[in-house]
């Protein structure tokens, strides 16, 4: 039980910063996610190897061969990697939850990669292989009960960063040869991938080449914001070298307060605003192991931004799954609006190329 408290104590001191603004919902179900807590401090763990980016291994997708970020819907739509024209820098989120002996990742933690391979690469990151081809690192994410520990937390979330700087710097030198890339991100990717935004593009020549950061499930807040003003919010479905980012909750959603935050509805594109109802929502989809090219779910959700957040009307079955707690659907941020944002990423890319005057996607 003093863990327990130390873990609620520690989210609420860390409740000014961006780190507490995304997990904080998970205090309900604290109890739930204890047994998950390393129980060693960070400084008394060894961290695992760090990765070597030159290798295939510590990629979970690279556009030249194939894996589950390949996958399609069961749709008009083709896997475009090959002759795409722009990349993608995907960062995913957590899947490490059962945290054992080590505040961060170990490479060899089997169900940590499943969960990254089958569901967030073939459920988030082959939203963008329309197009562009995609590269998304392994790297020693934070064990997810880090964003609710004060003091070993932050340590295990700047362990992660390194990793994702060191892909990404990998990335700009040996793979992307100065080409156009949206950055793409979720959960623990987006508060990574809004910390690449802050030291890496605002102010600096790679912003040129950032067709849109889409930090999905992250902290959108004034304080970033703020930090970045030569990236705004997207305004428009074709807006470029922008930002855009939603947190997605029910209708009866309470539990936290984003209003300090910003939200980009995926329905019509808009920030901060206008209801957009259901027949706007080009459709759902749900990758699962047992069915790799899923049909579509039509007209799944409507969606409304309301206080920094997007309150959506109840999903159908298979959307329903409260990990994060009541009225949250934090998990679904991208299956919900799966084909808006497949659409969108390649409207953006063409409005990008076309202003360039490079080839199309």
């Amino acid at each position: 039980m003093k863990k327990i408290i130390l873990i609620i104590a520690g989210i609420f001191l860390l409740g000014i910063g961006v780190v507490a603004f995304i997990y904080r919902d998970l205090i309900p179900i604290a109890y739930d996610f204890y047994q998950m807590m390393p129980d060693k401090s960070f400084d008394e763990t060894i961290p695992p190897p760090a990765p070597d980016y030159a290798s295939d291994s510590w990629w979970a997708a690279l556009p030249g061969r194939s894996d589950e970020a390949d996958v399609i819907p069961n749709a008009d739509v083709i896997d475009n990697q090959p002759d795409a024209s722009v990349d993608v820098f995907f960062i995913h989120p957590t899947t490490y939850f059962e945290a054992g002996n080590s505040w961060n990742q170990p490479s060899e933690n089997e169900t940590a990669n499943r969960r990254l391979k089958l569901g967030v690469m073939m459920g988030q990151a082959s939203s963008f292989n329309g197009c562009c081809k995609i590269y998304a690192p392994k790297y020693r994410q934070a064990a997810l009960l880090a964003f609710m520990d004060g003091d070993d937390g932050p340590k295990a979330l700047d362990l992660a960063y390194e990793d994702v700087k060191s892909a990404f710097e990998y990335f700009i030198k040996h793979l992307n040869m100065g080409r156009p890339f949206i950055l793409a991100s979720h959960s623990q990717g987006s508060f990574h991938a809004v910390r690449l935004l802050e030291d890496y593009f605002t102010g600096k020549p790679l912003l040129h080449q950032l067709v849109a950061a889409y930090l999905i499930g992250g902290p959108m807040t004034n304080e970033h914001l703020n930090k970045t003003p030569d990236i705004p919010l997207c305004d428009s479905p074709t807006s470029t070298r922008c930002q855009i980012g939603w947190n997605t909750v029910g209708k009866e959603y309470s539990a936290s307060n984003y209003a300090d935050s910003h939200c980009i509805n995926p329905l019509n594109w808009r920030a901060d605003q206008g209801y957009a109802s259901s027949n706007n929502n080009l459709g759902g989809v749900r990758f699962t192991p047992d069915n790799r090219q899923p049909d579509i779910d039509p007209a799944v959700v409507d969606a409304e931004c309301q206080e920094g957040k997007l309150v959506i009307s109840r999903p159908p079955t298979g959307y329903d799954y409260m990990m994060m707690g009541p009225e949250n659907y934090h998990i679904y941020d991208y299956s919900l609006f799966y084909m808006n944002i497949r659409q969108n990423a390649i409207d953006r890319s063409l409005a990008f190329l076309g202003a360039s005057g490079s080839a199309n996607p």
